[in-house]
């Protein structure tokens, strides 16, 4: 499947949408981001328990995005900007989506898809386990993760994470990632 960026972004802003936003991953952009779905959670009220888990997720979202990003080189620089992200936040009955796209060098895809796979495949239990073993084992890396924010979320919203590799060039993937966080059951 070919990546377009417009049928990628409707796709992504299905539900009853608080935020949509595409362009450049900055730390300005990250604070206000926060800003504003903290008060769109206000204005809905949602449950505080569901807002900190949404909030929380959110962080780490974010910087993923933007510590993970790829920087893109100069002839997708013409149509993207060098950091581009994509960001969408919804509710969908009672589940808040947080999705979130980027691209991706070809290189990393197999390696990105695998630790998903591990983790949407493990127990809540096995996800704390291996939270520790990271936490007390991994190195940090270059970009100062050291590759506990997918397993948080997870461990965060006991939901399964739903992804997809959408073909750009002989070099990038665009990577689509989405986090749902579930409201309690009355």
């Amino acid at each position: 499947m070919s990546f377009n960026l417009q049928d990628s972004f409707r796709k992504m802003n299905e539900g009853d949408v608080l935020l949509a936003y595409k362009g450049s991953i900055t730390p300005d952009l990250i604070t206000n981001v926060l800003e504003v779905i903290e008060s769109k959670l206000d204005d809905i009220n949602t449950v505080s328990a569901v807002k900190k888990k949404i909030y929380n997720v959110l962080v780490e979202s974010l910087q993923n995005l933007f510590h993970h990003i790829d920087e893109l080189p100069g002839q997708i620089k013409d149509e993207f900007d060098a950091r581009f992200g994509v960001l969408v936040v919804s509710r969908e009955g009672d589940l808040y989506r947080i999705s979130t796209g980027n691209f991706v060098r070809k290189g990393k895809v197999k390696q990105l898809k695998d630790k998903i796979d591990k983790i949407n495949s493990l127990t809540r239990d096995e996800l704390k386990d291996m939270y520790k073993f990271v936490l007390n084992h991994q190195k940090l890396s270059s970009k100062g993760g050291g590759g506990l924010g997918l397993i948080d979320i997870a461990k965060k919203t006991g939901n399964r994470m739903e992804y997809s590799f959408l073909n750009y060039n002989k070099e990038f993937d665009f990577f689509n990632l989405n986090v749902f966080v579930s409201e309690p059951s009355n």
